[in-house]
């Protein structure tokens, strides 16, 4: 297929182009969150989760473990997202154990999977709180799902930490609910900022899932960014999450000319787009956010998707030693399978919340809910990570390449 970079030589200017960008440093913009358009209200469908049923979770009353709650997509369409939040997760749950537990118990993980279906995101997390009465929860990895979850928790006052849901609405549903991922604003304003400094476009069109509150909200912010700096939004389609036939979205992007195309959707949507679009004889860049990031985006999409680039949370070829350290860890413990992005925020997701446990010294949930809300410069393998009074994390992010069928480092920007 064909490939927007021509030669080695421009291959070559865009990697250095790139690493400019990087000394040059940017600012988090404002986050903007109180931006009605940013997402659909709480479900795929735009619709308000019901959370009244659930109550104030009773005293936690386990004496022999600690419980926590993580839920998540182990087997509907992201389930690649879900597992590795699971690997991540399961590490951390399995160090911490070796080195005493928590509070003299050991942690132990009530797993509930959602299938990736927003009404079973719901029944799902009201067992966590309703019948396992787990301490705390984590997940999950899709801003829609982990906002519904969160209404839940919040509802019940269960605290809960999202690894790497990036909409920033997720957490306005209230002060129990955190993260340890960057938000939207911020990984929108890169992804403008790389069309059009490393890209060159001027002029790029957007393929946005309205279902996906993740999707809608990044398109909104990318499109602020690019625009403010004299860029064109010269296109703008629309599909839904499962749609496979693209053809009328991609002629319409055809016909507008773009000189690249924003992909803000999920790996395999993204695979699929590639392939047609390709097919179609749009052989312009392609880009996208931390959704792309999944292996599977190479095996579902093949040559497509060659070349593409997109942001995410970490790389192991970064050279970050906590990273790495990680990294070899995670292989130890997971027998030679290779951690994404995702399974590192995971990782850091659990042992915040293992330390805010013990700086609560009990199992009060609103102190562990305080504990939370005070972590300072905690050393992630993901960055340091220190949470603000939205109860977001301001931290660092990676651009990926895709190259050879493998995800090629480019690039860490800094806030």
């Amino acid at each position: 297929m064909p490939s927007f970079l021509l030669d080695k030589r421009a291959s070559r200017a865009l990697l250095c182009a790139a690493l400019a960008f990087v000394l040059s440093g940017c600012k988090e913009p404002p986050a903007s969150t109180s931006d009605s358009n940013a997402s659909p209200t709480g479900t795929e469908s735009g619709t308000q989760t019901d959370a009244s049923t659930v109550g104030k979770a009773k005293p936690y009353d386990r004496k022999d473990v600690i419980l926590i709650g993580e839920y998540g997509d182990l087997t509907g369409d992201t389930a690649a997202f879900g597992t590795s939040t699971r690997d991540g997760i399961a590490l951390a749950v399995d160090e911490a154990n070796k080195a005493g537990g928590l509070l003299g118990k050991k942690i132990q993980i009530q797993l509930e999977d959602n299938n990736g279906k927003p009404d079973e995101t719901t029944s799902r997390v009201k067992k966590l709180i309703n019948q396992d009465n787990v301490l705390a929860v984590l997940g999950e990895v899709a801003s829609s799902r982990s906002k519904m979850g969160a209404q839940v928790c919040q509802a019940a006052g269960v605290p809960m930490i999202t690894p790497t849901s990036t909409n920033p609405n997720v957490t306005q549903v209230g002060d129990y609910i955190f993260r340890t991922c960057f938000i939207d604003p911020f990984q929108g304003t890169i992804c403008a900022r790389f069309a059009a400094q490393n890209l060159k476009a001027k002029r790029v069109a957007i393929l946005t899932d309205t279902a996906n509150a993740y999707s809608v909200g990044l398109t909104d912010f990318f499109k602020k960014e690019f625009v403010k700096n004299g860029g064109q939004i010269v296109a703008e389609e629309n599909y839904k999450a499962k749609d496979q036939q693209f053809g009328s979205q991609l002629n319409n992007i055809k016909t507008a000319n773009p000189e690249a195309i924003f992909l803000p959707g999920y790996y395999q949507d993204v695979a699929t787009i590639a392939k047609q679009a390709r097919d179609a004889g749009l052989d312009q860049p392609m880009f996208g956010g931390d959704g792309w990031d999944d292996p599977d985006l190479v095996a579902l999409g093949g040559d497509a998707v060659q070349n593409c680039y997109f942001t995410t949370h970490a790389s192991e070829d970064s050279g970050d030693p906590r990273m790495k350290q990680f990294s070899a860890k995670f292989r130890a413990f997971h027998k030679g399978k290779s951690p994404g992005a995702l399974a590192a925020v995971a990782y850091d997701a659990a042992n915040i919340l293992f330390a805010a446990i013990k700086k609560a010294g009990g199992t009060d949930r609103a102190k562990i809910r305080d504990a939370i809300a005070a972590t300072t410069k905690f050393p992630g393998v993901t960055g340091d990570i220190t949470i603000n009074k939205d109860r977001n994390v301001v931290k660092q992010l990676v651009i990926l390449q895709v190259k050879d069928d493998k995800f090629k480092y480019v690039a860490t920007i800094k806030p």
